[in-house]
């Protein structure tokens, strides 16, 4: 699986399990770790050779692996471990193989000192017989190029072969004098081998060597303890030694600093020990594969011996390293094996890691999804196993989504998680009507129908109706608020309706009154569009939806029957309802069906009032009486609004209950203003009304019969001092006030006649400087404009004979007269003014006054 996938995965399978109850059977599973690699004995030919000889080295390419024997075979076989090809190199065992990146070329020593380079395919190259062991050999990685024909071998010393243009080979010595040659790596333009001593890095372009990393441990023997090469790049180069661990970047070096020295250099950018010895290293992105050789002491003989050999990933730290995971490998024959006898070799490409030892090759991959879904449908672990299985559909190819599904719904069930097993089938089950079916009956048979039941699909895929009518039955035997639930949530469509309702007409007859079974019988009826039923059983709870239920279905012809029920439920929504529908139910028939409830007339009328002053005009004689029974506060305002009502009826019905305000009204709107100022004297005995009224009716003789009247009572004669004084001449009433007759706050009602004098004096004066002001400006304007002259030129016509006004010979002689409105004549064409008025005037637009038409110019030659 790619390494940013799985980092991806993990943060969402750590919101799953902070966010999602636990799936997992205990703790211990929980807290358990999975593995990273998984493995298998590479098996087919493998398994033959091994059982006549025992592998000593191994070298993989992408296209093939080439293995070497004790016998001094090499066997070519393909990755699945079939022998393609055999070659007999020596009669003593292969130290090294190595291949150029084409997998073309192969370089092959033995401990008989034997080395050759040839080609698979184009014959051999090079065979040389040394004369001491050789215990490693590196070609070029480019040595299918002609100018990379190059190797080293190393025994006592590191030797370079190159051929020249004669086809020989020249060999020189790189290094020599510090034991024996161990290994060798070469990568692009660097060569890295270790002897007794350290680590070397040569630079093939400058020939120049440019590092040496000595080893830490010298107590150890090197042929026993040999030291692991590995390139993880062009630069960067791992070694490990012993129990250390260094990982190397080779690094320009600034020109500034170069002098004498190699261009390059190289810095230990990690380094870290280990807790057992190293046979093998390999790069995993940023991580490390480690092959340790184990030794443990035996519980039986308490002496030191061989353990199985262990597979640890490792990341490296700055100053320290973490174990991500670690595996113990059982080889065939580890208890013989030494630190020597294991190899690590990988396939860059694949990750692909293969473990060689004399008996065994076991082959290590990275795990993938597939594999990753195993382990957690092992552990239990069924929702991060179907989440790993979405996010990598298109790759998996052993698991079914579905399948992983299915198993985790009957994994809740056995836990008895019913509620969340129901609501995993939605998602699992998807449009499948056959799956959904069979988990229904399921759930029955354990007795949990009510727990699948609010996510049973109500629209693509749809059940067979049997299974909704399972369900509802399930709950209409012992949850009738369930039941009234699924009925008002599910569409009426998914079950047969009339099996339903006669079941509930069923448990009915035990229980009539129960509220829910019978608005859940009313939906039912509304589903099977019988709504005069459903209407009938709404009214009888008083349930809030019957307007709705009316509107909806137009049932109007239904409840013109049931008007009274209607407005005793709700007076405002039916009033709202029947008025929006006039046209389906007419006025006259709400009076009607309301007659014997006058109050509930009242309400419907008012409102109709409201809406419209004229529609129920006819009822606006009665709605006198109504307002006078039930509502008061509005009689007024209707008599003042309606123009249809019968005044003399409704000052009969006002006098008889003695109204006095709306009496005060009705006589005034009759002219009978007098009456009306003469009851709101002595019945209400209120002067401040009275002069409003008077006001209102802005006529002298009543002003005078209010000053007759309030004459001998002295707070009407203070409250008219106060406020006639823009109305009447205050002087006609006081020089009616007798003398000696005491009046409350007489001064202050004198100062305020005076101030009230000299402010309309003052407002009479700012008026008047305001109109000469504005007529100077006027006059000095329209003096201004006509002081300005007038253009006459050839367009311009005679408005009386319509010829040009100016003559075509200009030597002639002419009278032309210009009015101020721009109209123009010919002197002859105008009538001679007469001699009352010498002013003469524009015919067109003042014929009859002096105004803007007045002539303003003469024009002779």
């Amino acid at each position: 699986m790619d390494y940013h996938m799985r980092v991806v995965f993990s943060l969402l399978l750590k919101e799953i399990r902070s966010n999602e109850e636990s799936t997992d059977d205990s703790e211990e599973d929980e807290s358990e770790e999975e593995p990273k690699l998984k493995y298998e004995r590479l098996s087919n030919g493998v398994t033959e050779i091994l059982q006549k000889d025992a592998a000593s080295c191994m070298t993989v390419h992408e296209k093939f692996l080439a293995l070497g024997t004790h016998y001094g075979k090499v066997y070519l076989l393909d990755v699945q471990g079939n022998i393609t090809q055999k070659v007999d190199i020596s009669p003593v065992k292969i130290n090294q193989i190595s291949l150029d990146e084409s997998g073309e070329h192969m370089g092959i020593c033995s401990e008989d000192g034997k080395v050759q380079v040839f080609g698979l395919y184009s014959g051999e190259e090079f065979h040389e017989t040394f004369d001491c062991p050789i215990k490693i050999v590196a070609v070029h990685p480019q040595f299918v190029r002609s100018h990379c024909k190059q190797f080293v071998t190393g025994g006592k010393k590191l030797l370079l072969y190159e051929k020249t243009w004669m086809n020989r080979w020249k060999p020189s010595v790189l290094h020599e004098g510090e034991g024996n040659i161990r290994n060798v790596k070469w990568r692009g333009h660097l060569i890295a081998w270790a002897n007794n001593m350290g680590v070397k890095i040569l630079d093939m372009i400058s020939k120049q060597r440019i590092t040496n990393v000595p080893r830490d441990d010298i107590s150890l023997r090197p042929d026993m303890y040999p030291c692991s090469l590995c390139w993880k790049d062009n630069l960067t180069l791992i070694i490990g030694w012993g129990t250390s661990v260094k990982i190397c970047s080779v690094k320009e070096r600034h020109a500034s600093e170069m002098r004498d020295l190699p261009s390059r250099y190289v810095e230990i950018i990690f380094q870290f020990d280990t807790e057992f010895y190293i046979s093998g290293l390999a790069p995993l992105c940023d991580q490390l594969v480690v092959l340790s050789y184990v030794k443990e002491v035996s519980e039986k003989t308490e002496m030191e011996c061989c353990a199985r050999p262990r597979l640890d990933i490792i990341q490296p730290l700055p100053e320290s390293c973490e174990e991500i995971s670690s595996d113990a490998l059982t080889v065939r024959g580890f208890q013989e094996n030494e630190c020597r006898d294991y190899h690590l070799e990988h396939s860059e490409g694949e990750s692909l890691f293969y473990i060689i030892s004399p008996r065994d090759i076991v082959v290590a991959k990275e795990r993938d999804q597939d594999d990753h879904i195993d382990w957690l449908l092992e552990k239990k672990k069924y929702e991060e196993a179907l989440m790993a299985a979405e996010i990598s559909q298109k790759t998996i190819k052993k698991h079914r989504i579905l399948d992983i599904g299915l198993a985790y719904i009957n994994h809740l069930v056995e836990k008895g998680e019913y509620d969340l097993a129901a609501r995993k089938c939605q998602k699992i089950l998807g449009k499948s009507t056959e799956l959904w079916e069979f988990e229904v009956y399921k759930f029955k048979e354990i007795g949990q129908l009510k727990a699948i039941s609010r996510y049973l699909p109500r629209r693509d895929p749809i059940l067979k109706p049997l299974i909704y009518e399972m369900v509802l039955h399930e709950f209409l035997e012992s949850d009738y608020e369930g039941f009234a639930m699924l009925i008002k949530e599910w569409p009426g469509d998914l079950y047969n309706n009339a099996i339903i309702v006669q079941v509930v007409v069923d448990h009915l007859k035990k229980d009539p009154q129960n509220r829910t079974l019978l608005r859940t019988l009313a939906e039912l009826y509304t589903y099977d569009q019988r709504y005069g039923k459903a209407l009938e059983i709404y009214l009888t709870l008083r349930h809030k939806d019957v307007f709705q239920l009316i509107h909806k279905h137009n049932l109007f012809s239904s409840i013109r029957d049931k008007i009274v029920l209607l407005m005793d439920f709700d007076s405002e929504k039916a009033v709202d309802m029947l008025l929006d529908n006039e046209d389906k139910i007419s006025i006259d028939r709400v009076v009607e069906e309301l007659e014997n409830r006058p109050e509930l007339q009242h309400v419907y009328l008012h409102k109709l009032f409201k809406r419209d002053h004229h529609k129920g005009q006819k009822y606006h004689e009665k709605q006198i009486s109504l307002y006078a029974e039930y509502d008061r506060p509005n009689l007024l305002p209707f008599l003042r609004d309606s123009t249809h009502c019968p005044l003399e009826k409704a000052l009969e019905i006002c006098q008889q209950r003695n109204f006095v305000e709306e009496t005060v009204y009705l006589l005034s709107r009759m002219g009978n203003s007098r009456s009306a100022l003469k009851m709101i004297m002595e019945e209400l005995y209120d002067v401040d009304k009275a002069i409003e009224f008077a006001k209102e009716q802005d006529d002298g003789e009543l002003w005078e019969d209010l000053i007759l009247y309030s004459i001998d009572k002295p707070p009407f004669i203070t409250g008219l001092l106060n406020n006639i004084g823009t109305h009447v001449d205050p002087i006609l009433l006081i020089h009616r006030i007798k003398e000696g007759m005491e009046i409350p706050n007489l001064r202050d009602s004198l100062v305020k006649i005076l101030q009230d004098y000299n402010l309309q004096i003052l407002l009479r004066e700012g008026c008047k400087k305001i109109l000469v002001a504005d007529s100077l400006s006027l006059l000095k304007k329209m003096h201004r404009t006509q002081m300005k002259g007038v253009r006459v030129d050839e367009e311009n016509i005679c408005e009386s004979c319509l010829s040009p006004i100016l003559p075509s010979d200009a030597s002639k002689s002419f009278s032309v007269t210009v009015f101020h409105c721009r109209h123009m004549f010919h002197k002859e064409c105008l009538p001679i003014p007469s001699t009352m008025s010498p002013l003469q005037f524009c015919n067109i637009c003042s014929a009859k006054h002096r105004g803007p038409g007045c002539a303003i110019l003469e024009m002779k030659k």
